[in-house]
């Protein structure tokens, strides 16, 4: 039984997303009250998201479903710095065109999860350029840059983990603090924002952005942390060898995020259930509980359910298809990635690198030499192997027992 009272905060007891909260008992009073728009802020560094922001995505997706009120805001402004929490170095600056088509393909996966418009509860989506780009820099510092101790940013830990490191921190990157507490003032004097959310690296940010508001303008806001995300066996959540789990269709096929899913590991189901599917607790402790091979029945229902928020339900469906012609009928599904074959052929590790097995083509002569590396079901070892196939013939590569393509003879 969750200790709070309010629909949000039992929302995200009950389904794994808290793990701080600045002032619980003042946060639990006020949701239960009235409406409380909350945001999380996404710095568009890619034309896509990818998994590894997917529970941040869901926690709007959560805030709203409790009545309560989304807003996304996008780093057009801060992105022409970069985060610096917990990188090892600092990103490559991008311009103002680039940022913008990121903020365009950002918005896709968006319109899937959450519901915009003027309503009470309806996200909205801002851009922090809106007021960052016409800040003037002595007005700035002396209205916003007393409030902050560079001893106390320094203690920050995602701070000193690069001063530890011995490892460059610019003065553009230290700013980034600044200017995100500055994002969470704006918000609650502009839309009456109460709530920041984000992963556990954004404590530091989320604190100094309580602050900045409590003493310029003497303003209660409230944060949530979600815990670091990694997998049972210590991985990062959304990278793979072969790369990146996109969000987005054109970043990555649909078939290939709905495996990703599939082939979690058996002790991830349960809390991935929780996190990122609406699927009923009831359901979710049934199908965690399953044991031996029944548990793969939990993983498809998870893939199906991510899938479908995600991508769409026709994806998910034509996806689980393509996976039941491949894994029980032995045939090529229609919805497996496809590479063209050239007429004069193809090597094996290039054909592996090509069609996003592995990530460089020392990896795939590795896993071609352990003999992971299938044609047609018939284990190859030489990286060098010529693939040459009649135009319009189809030959089935597998990586393992779960990754497979269609090589296409062109």
């Amino acid at each position: 039984m969750s200790q709070y009272r309010s629909d949000l905060l039992r929302l995200l007891d009950e389904r794994g997303y808290i793990h701080q909260l600045t002032d619980p008992e003042g946060l639990d009073a006020l949701t239960a009250s009235r409406i409380v728009p909350g945001y999380i802020g996404f710095d568009p560094t890619a034309p896509s998201l990818h998994v590894g922001s997917l529970v941040q995505i869901m926690l709007l997706r959560r805030l709203q479903q409790a009545g309560h009120r989304p807003i996304v805001l996008m780093g057009g402004g801060t992105g022409k710095i970069g985060d610096p929490s917990f990188k090892d170095e600092a990103r490559t600056l991008m311009t103002a065109e680039t940022i913008a088509a990121n903020i365009a393909g950002i918005r896709r996966v968006f319109d899937r999860l959450l519901t915009f418009g003027e309503g009470p509860s309806d996200a909205i989506m801002l851009d922090n350029a809106e007021w960052l780009d016409r800040l003037e820099y002595i007005p700035f510092l002396r209205e916003v840059g007393q409030h902050f101790s560079v001893n106390r940013m320094l203690g920050f830990e995602s701070v000193r983990q690069r001063l530890d490191r011995e490892q460059s921190l610019s003065f553009l990157e230290f700013n980034y603090m600044i200017l995100q507490a500055y994002d969470f003032r704006e918000l609650a004097r502009r839309h009456g924002c109460r709530l920041q959310l984000g992963g556990s690296d954004q404590w530091g940010n989320i604190v100094s952005g309580i602050e900045l508001a409590r003493r310029m303008d003497g303003v209660e806001v409230f944060g949530v942390t979600t815990p670091l995300l990694t997998t049972a066996d210590g991985a990062k959540m959304g990278k793979t060898a072969a790369g990146a789990v996109w969000l987005n269709e054109d970043m990555l096929p649909a078939y290939d995020f709905w495996q990703y899913w599939r082939n979690v590991d058996d002790r991830d189901v349960g809390r991935f259930l929780r996190l990122f599917t609406d699927l009923p607790l009831d359901e979710i402790a049934r199908l965690e509980a399953l044991g031996g091979a029944e548990i793969n029945h939990a993983k498809i229902v998870l893939a199906d359910a991510v899938t479908a928020l995600v991508r769409g339900s026709e994806a998910a469906r034509a996806a689980s298809q393509t996976a039941a012609q491949t894994f029980a009928g032995g045939g090529l599904g229609h919805d497996l990635p496809v590479l063209a074959v050239p007429a004069g052929g193809i090597r094996l590790a290039a054909a592996c690198t090509a069609i996003g097995f592995a990530a460089s083509g020392g990896e795939a002569k590795r896993k071609i030499a352990e003999g992971a590396v299938r044609i047609d079901d018939r284990a190859v070892t030489d990286p060098a192997h010529l693939i040459a196939l009649q135009p319009g013939q189809d030959a089935k590569l597998s990586l393992g027992r779960k990754r497979h393509g269609i090589l296409r003879g062109t």
